[in-house]
């Protein structure tokens, strides 16, 4: 069973993670970070014992340098707030832009490259008409949140990595200086265009 596992996610989900992954492995130690200096502070030193440190990012901004991750020596995992097709910045955004009928939520192990590793699991819901992006991003965290509970006996209690999937990432992967590019209203939009972005993007 790994010695730790460090949870790079937000201040409300950080200790409910805890709980869960403990309830699993009693003697786990779990260290919460919320951005990238804790997360190498805590990766700064050896993990107890000298066994296995995971790590695990939940819906989160921080992108995790490549020395950190191959100094793990097991896959990192993250929870993306975003299916497959829609790697990248603010995907439930680009996904209601563009009149996706589906979405969803990935976990996946963590690459240099953003949003392009290995896929472990997918779930998929299909989008509401006519929904706000902040709809959108909510019932695609509860999906996220579902996830993270299945999952958690296997990031908490065996040394294996997650099972791979045949899903591969697809699409263009958004970044956030395009999703404020895309807040941005000009003279010349119908209102058509204007209700749109203000449904996608606020």
């Amino acid at each position: 069973m790994p010695e730790e596992v460090v949870l790079l996610t937000g201040e409300v989900e950080g200790p409910h993670f805890r709980a869960i992954l403990q309830s699993v492995n009693r003697s786990l130690i779990v260290h919460h970070a919320e951005t990238l200096d804790a997360l190498a502070r805590v990766c700064a030193q050896p993990p107890a014992g000298g066994g296995l440190r995971r790590l695990v990012a939940f819906s989160t901004g921080v992108i995790v340098p490549v020395a950190i991750l191959e100094g793990l020596g097991t896959p990192a995992y993250n929870f993306h707030p975003g299916p497959p097709t829609y790697p990248g910045s603010h995907a439930a955004s680009f996904a209601i832009y563009e009149g996706a009928e589906r979405f969803g939520a990935t976990v996946h192990e963590m690459t240099a490259r953003v949003d392009a590793g290995p896929i472990v699991a997918v779930e998929w819901f299909d989008i509401p008409a006519n929904v706000r992006f902040m709809d959108l991003e909510l019932a695609t965290y509860k999906v996220l949140l579902n996830m993270f509970t299945d999952l958690a006996p296997q990031l908490a209690a065996t040394d294996a990595p997650l099972p791979r999937t045949e899903v591969q990432w697809s699409g263009r992967r958004r970044t956030k200086a395009e999703f404020e590019k895309m807040k941005a209203l000009e003279a010349d939009m119908d209102e058509a265009e204007i209700r749109l972005r203000y449904r996608a993007f606020g």
